[in-house]
């Protein structure tokens, strides 16, 4: 049977743009947020913390993957405080340089560098009475920290190229997608400044830990996305649905939503199928018109993470051979590139892998590595001659 929102939930289905249900009008602590949705207990939990938080004068840090909903907890952080009625104000700390980020928090006088032809408020000042977020904190600079730093502790601060001291009541919320500790332990990002932030951490989860969610989203952003196009589709087939609460959601939510909206946009018919699915969803590779290289434009331990997230999940929950099915490939294809870069002469290229070379020939046997190598020769060192000319015998295997 299809997956249909309207008969899933009864007649209380949850709207496109609010995850509330009616417990929240009766004081559940625990009830979901205003354009939140998930019923797991990890979203339970964030949503009991941001209750529990919202009514007191406390910095919060949220803390979480990119597209798992930062900046909705933050927005109800400010909605559901006493805050409410004064100004939100947001600014993404990772999107500006130092000085006009600088400019845009603190503000600026009047000539105070190229470019300031009058006076300008800061966001800070903008957020007296109400709440201010700090997305991406952990872009600040160094200079930025101290600054903020006095702001948490001392509540004032000098406009940029002013010596005239401002005051204000203006609550922190702040959002990272990095781990802060590991920052402070690389000299990026302040201990102290840490600590004044972290009074009260929200942990958002990623979408792929709580895929019991998996479903409500998709529901619900199905039906946003048919009635905001005029499609029929509602209904989800059960082999799309499995695929989806499958996937890893590197994206998380933000993701899951663009996936769905092009499921609506370009499907056809009453239901969601698999065909209608982005290729890597149906185990398809994804064409790459643009090609990157991965050194430039990702992070090493989060490809590592992520290829051994995928090789457990493609392995399946009965696998007895992890090891070989992860470790083993990443190493065979290691030697390969290796090999190659060295012009397949294998005395360079256990040199460049920091072994012995009685151990790559082990390897190299091991994975049927260069077996039918054109010209190979039967030592497997390129053209023979590497070896006899070193006019050494290979050392002993330390390796083994």
């Amino acid at each position: 049977m299809p997956i249909d929102p309207r008969s899933s939930h009864g007649p209380h289905a949850r709207t496109p743009h609010a995850g509330a249900t009616s417990g929240t009008a009766s004081g559940d602590p625990v009830a979901a947020l205003p354009g939140v949705i998930g019923e797991s207990p990890l979203m339970r939990e964030v949503f009991r913390t941001t209750r529990q938080v919202a009514s007191s004068r406390a910095c919060v840090l949220i803390v979480g993957e990119t597209g798992t909903g930062k900046e909705l907890i933050a927005r109800a952080v400010h909605d559901l405080s006493p805050r409410s009625t004064g100004p939100y104000v947001r600014v993404n700390c990772g999107a500006l340089t130092e000085s006009l980020l600088e400019s845009e928090l603190f503000g600026h006088v009047k000539g105070s560098f190229t470019g300031a032809v009058d006076n300008r408020t800061g966001r800070f000042e903008a957020a007296h009475a109400g709440s201010i977020f700090l997305d991406e904190i952990n872009s600040t600079s160094p200079k930025l920290q101290v600054k903020l730093l006095r702001v948490l502790q001392e509540g004032e601060f000098e406009r940029v190229g002013d010596n005239n001291t401002k005051k204000i009541d203006t609550r922190i919320v702040a959002a990272t997608n990095r781990d802060l500790l590991d920052e402070i332990e690389v000299g990026r990002f302040r201990e102290d400044l840490y600590y004044r932030l972290n009074v009260v951490p929200i942990l958002l989860p990623a979408l792929r830990d709580r895929r019991d969610d998996v479903e409500l989203l998709v529901l619900s952003f199905l039906k946003r996305y048919a009635e905001q196009n005029r499609r029929e589709m509602r209904r989800v087939h059960p082999e799309a649905m499995r695929k989806l609460r499958d996937h890893d959601w590197p994206g998380n939510v933000r993701e899951l939503q663009n996936y769905v909206e092009r499921a609506v946009i370009l499907g056809d018919g009453p239901e969601m199928r698999v065909e209608h699915l982005p290729p890597q969803l149906r185990g398809e590779t994804s064409p790459r018109p643009i090609r990157h290289r991965a050194a430039a434009t990702s992070d090493f331990d989060s490809l590592t993470s992520e290829l051994v997230r995928q090789g457990i999940r493609n392995a399946g929950p009965t696998a007895t051979d992890l090891h070989d099915r992860v470790v083993g490939q990443v190493e065979r294809e290691l030697i390969q590139q290796v090999l190659q870069t060295c012009d397949r002469v294998q005395i360079k290229a256990a040199a460049r892998l920091g072994i012995n070379r009685n151990t790559l020939h082990k390897k190299l046997s091991e994975y049927r590595i260069d077996e039918n190598q054109p010209g190979t020769a039967p030592n497997g060192d390129g053209d023979g001659g590497d070896d006899a000319r070193s006019g050494e015998p290979s050392p002993p295997d330390d390796e083994s």
